[in-house]
């Protein structure tokens, strides 16, 4: 690890903790003995996105992110939370080689469904485009139903 200080390329790590879905290392460079932190992350190797235009461009992690700090914003969502529901997407899409943005926000909203059933409907809102009233009643019946133990309703009629 080069040391911002000096650009020394030697550094010990004197102390490491967990910090949600990284490590954090506390160092001191060999050169100049200036301390400095590193946040260190398994890189996950992460599909390319399908936009609905049909372009295609790499994952980007901090748009996740973005989202998901939007709809929880103002809510008793801790951050760690947050981080935590981004990895859990993550993790649910990066075996693929490419992914659509519909499938980024259907997971998205699975994963703000189970943590909080505001942030979920801001999401679906957006993700959805709602138009009418009606749209968010409906959002907001499928995330009680979720949150009582029985199955989201996907709009599609049972026995089809």
């Amino acid at each position: 690890m080069r040391c911002p200080s000096c650009q020394h390329e030697e550094s010990r790590v004197i102390d490491s903790r967990t910090a949600g879905d990284a490590i954090r290392r506390r160092r001191v460079c060999s050169g100049c003995g200036f301390r400095f932190t590193t946040h260190e992350r398994v890189e996950l190797r992460m599909p390319w996105v399908l936009k609905r235009s049909g372009e295609r461009e790499p994952w980007n992690r901090e748009k996740l992110l973005h989202g998901l700090r939007l709809a929880c914003r103002k809510r008793p969502i801790a951050e760690s939370q947050v981080l935590d529901a981004a990895l859990s997407v993550e993790r649910r899409i990066h075996t693929k080689s490419e992914v659509t943005t519909a499938a980024i926000g259907e997971q998205v909203m699975e994963v703000l469904r189970a943590l909080d059933a505001v942030a979920y409907v801001r999401f679906a809102s957006v993700y959805k485009a709602f138009e009418s009233v009606e749209q968010f009643a409906d959002a907001i019946r499928a995330s009680e139903r979720t949150q009582d133990g029985a199955p989201p309703r996907t709009g599609v009629p049972e026995g089809s």
